[in-house]
This record gives structure tokens, C-alpha cells and sequence, in this order.
């Protein structure tokens, strides 16, 4: 009885979820992809957000692209979403384009964004920035 309600209330949830957000957000709040921070990155950053949440992102870059980016946070499911979609959209991308990015790019790959999670976008933007900078920054001094 306790899990048939659990289930009914859960698929509700969903359910109400799937009209606000696209199913690749949701795939991505529920199925994390790159979550981890790497021993051996290239370029590491951290940034609390206004909200309190917390992101890491750190970044491979093999040549003049981002081989790889992962990213960790201790936020709310959109925060994990942005975080782990950001990480799948900059794959491969050559440096200069990855300077550009803006939170709207990341609201755009998301296929849009309620106004209440929009700031979970630019925590995961503002943060691989920053780890993009700390990668440049350490290569002048090499």
C-alpha cells in the first residue's frame, strides 16, 4: 500500500515536471552525466552562486579544445542539470568559442528554463569560466 502510494505520488512529480521542463533537462537531473572533479585537470574552478549552491567544474583541454569537463555540485536538481549539460556541451569546443559562452547558450541547449532556475545557468557558465581562466592563466606562467 505505502509503495503503490510512493509510486502514484512520484509519477505525479514527474509528471508535473515534464511540462515545465524539456526531457533532456530532466535526463540530465536524473542522470548526471561527467558529475566528478578531476585529480589532473587542466583548469579547476569553484563558485558559490547568490542561492547558496556550490559548483566545481573542472576541465582537459588537448590541443585548443576541451577534451573533457566534469563538473560536482552540492545544488538543487536544476544546478545538477545545468552542470551536467554544460559539461556534455562543451565537449570538443575549440577555446575561443568556449570564452563566448553565455548563460543564454546554456538556457537555449536546455530548450529553456523557468525564471525561478535561470541562476543555475549561470552558476554552471560563470564556473567553467572561471576554470577556463584558471587553465589559460596557468599556461602564461608556464
Amino acid at each position: 500500500m505505502k509503495a503503490e502510494f510512493a509510486r502514484d505520488l512520484q509519477k505525479k512529480i514527474i509528471d508535473d515536471l515534464k511540462k515545465i521542463y524539456s526531457p533532456k533537462f530532466l535526463h540530465h537531473w536524473q542522470h548526471p552525466k561527467n558529475w566528478g572533479i578531476m585529480n589532473d585537470a587542466d583548469g579547476y574552478a569553484k563558485i558559490t552562486g547568490p542561492c547558496g549552491d556550490t559548483m566545481e567544474i573542472s576541465i582537459k583541454i588537448k590541443g585548443k579544445k576541451i577534451e573533457t569537463c566534469t563538473f560536482d555540485t552540492d545544488g538543487c536538481g536544476s544546478s545538477i542539470a545545468c552542470g551536467s549539460i554544460l559539461t556534455e556541451m562543451v565537449k570538443n569546443m575549440k577555446i575561443a568559442e568556449a570564452q563566448t559562452l553565455i548563460q543564454e547558450d546554456l538556457i537555449k541547449y536546455c530548450k529553456g528554463l523557468p525564471d525561478e532556475d535561470k541562476h543555475c545557468a549561470l552558476l554552471a557558465v560563470n564556473t567553467f569560466k572561471k576554470a577556463l581562466e584558471n587553465y589559460i592563466t596557468s599556461t602564461r606562467k608556464k
